[in-house]
């Protein structure tokens, strides 16, 4: 079975009835999103969603899946999403599907949080995925000079067409290119602290449950402690 596939029917065994519910973002949590809609289609599962970007409110619409936003629900009873860095200590990178606004807000709101991935997203240290940072389009050129100088290798994401890509926000994107990051605490520091920044991909202390898809040995469960 496609590892994707697998952690993503997984995890959903996670979400019971009656539960408010974060449907993560990408590749991965498509999977997620799909068991869920099956599950309510064929044993009258109930939940309520809260989407993490408009593809998967698109998706959970199609499906049935009654959605509020994060503002209409007062917590979150679990998060069910995607990455992509997990360090060997649980902090992650998100951000890939340009949706990391969305998918900490809800994440921070939520009981529990569960990443789902496959086994080529378990790494030592991170930063071989570059970090995204989502900036406001005002002052984003003086932000690229201000990483340059810091030497993190910003690139702003952009569109097959060449111009800069935008987020559900209408923001855009900075990858820092960065290739190990020694102390993720300290730049998400620094990086809350700039002016223009909105958010970035570092998730840090935010996983409770790691589900990984291996090849050899199927799923994995992980229970992260803090």
């Amino acid at each position: 079975m496609n590892l994707k596939k697998m952690v993503g029917i997984e995890s959903a065994k996670y979400v019971k009835d009656g539960m408010t519910v974060g449907l993560g973002t990408g590749s991965t949590a498509f999977f997620m999103v799909e068991e869920i809609g099956r599950r309510m289609r064929e044993e009258g599962l109930s939940i309520t969603g809260v989407t993490t970007s408009n593809a998967t409110e698109k998706q959970a619409s199609e499906l049935g899946i009654p959605l509020k936003s994060i503002d209409e629900v007062d917590h979150v009873d679990v998060t069910i999403d995607g990455a992509d860095e997990i360090s060997n200590d649980y902090h992650g990178i998100k951000g890939g599907g340009a949706a990391l606004l969305f998918e900490k807000i809800v994440a921070t709101y939520s009981n529990k949080t569960i990443w789902i991935v496959d086994e080529s997203k378990m790494v030592e240290h991170l930063g071989a995925f570059p970090l995204p940072v989502e900036v406001i389009p005002y002052g984003s050129d003086q932000l690229v000079r201000l990483f340059n100088s810091k030497g993190y290798n910003p690139k702003i994401r952009r569109q097959d067409n060449g111009n800069p890509l935008l987020t559900d926000s209408k923001n855009y994107i900075i990858d820092l290119y960065l290739e190990k990051i020694e102390n993720p605490k300290d730049l998400a520091t620094w990086l809350d602290h700039q002016v223009g920044v909105v958010e970035h991909g570092l998730f840090l202390d935010m996983a409770t449950t790691v589900i990984i898809g291996t090849s050899d040995k199927g799923v994995q469960t992980i229970e992260v402690s803090r």
